[in-house]
């Protein structure tokens, strides 16, 4: 089979601090404003309301403003629409990632590693699986922020995705552990990494310094951006993938194993 290239538009974007409407129209507006056609378009965590522990005040029911409008961005983009926002479901709370395709349809994640050092983990439940998604002749596996940290969560067995994207609001102050986990999750799991995080200051007085990011399957950046407000569109090769993977497979040594 052979799989087209992968047209990837990362949003790196300042966000209103717990203001889903007034981010909403803040991004649908980037979004129509670049007219270039794409196969994804990558969000932030928490897009609708920046990183925040007040799930009661911010949660929504599925199939509700958030989810009817992932619904129109993805059918009026013709693409695949993707970033996590707050939920709750049967009395909890969950960090939700939703993947909408053009038709309506969709895959979510919940996020497993919830950030206990701002108590997330009192908040929110976390996932219990993995969430693969098949996306125009690609396997790509979508994952949210702290769970960067954990390689094990990610470990691409078998090489079950081709893509690995994680969606964030990750501090400036951490920037040098986002920057170096996104290479070393490229690197070992023999895959393109993306990484889409947002900038300026939440409502906490958190500075975020972006750090969006394309990696490939050697870990090398064809994408970085400090600091500033920007929308970036990546091509990723299928057939270069192949070819390092059929050169360099390091995953027929890997160690089996299974997470319970």
């Amino acid at each position: 089979m052979k799989h087209k290239p992968l047209n990837i538009k990362l949003i790196q974007s300042k966000l209103f601090w717990k203001d889903p409407t007034a981010n909403r129209a803040m991004l649908e507006e980037k979004i129509w404003t670049d007219s270039q056609e794409v196969d994804i378009i990558v969000l932030p965590e928490m897009f609708t309301t920046g990183f925040t522990m007040d799930a009661e005040d911010c949660a929504e029911p599925m199939n509700l403003h958030t989810f009817k409008w992932l619904q129109q961005m993805a059918a009026q983009q013709k693409a695949a629409i993707v970033g996590s926002y707050i939920i709750k479901e049967n009395e909890l709370f969950f960090n939700r990632l939703v993947w909408m395709f053009p038709d309506g349809t969709y895959q979510s994640y919940d996020k497993r590693h919830l950030f206990r050092m701002a108590n997330e983990h009192h908040t929110y439940s976390p996932g219990k699986q993995h969430t693969i998604i098949q996306w125009q002749g690609w396997n790509i596996m979508p994952l949210v922020c702290y769970d960067l940290r954990f390689p094990v969560w990610s470990r691409n067995t078998a090489l079950k995705y081709d893509v690995l994207i994680y969606v964030a609001n990750w501090p400036q102050a951490r920037r040098s552990a986002w920057n170096t986990l996104l290479a070393a999750r490229a690197i070992e799991n023999l895959c393109y990494t993306v990484g889409v995080n947002r900038v300026g200051e939440d409502g906490n007085q958190i500075p975020y310094s972006g750090d969006s990011a394309v990696y490939d399957f050697k870990g090398q950046a064809m994408f970085h951006q400090e600091g500033t407000e920007i929308i970036h569109h990546q091509v990723l090769s299928y057939e270069e993938l192949a070819n390092y993977r059929k050169k360099f497979p390091a995953y027929l040594d890997a160690d089996d194993f299974e997470i319970k």
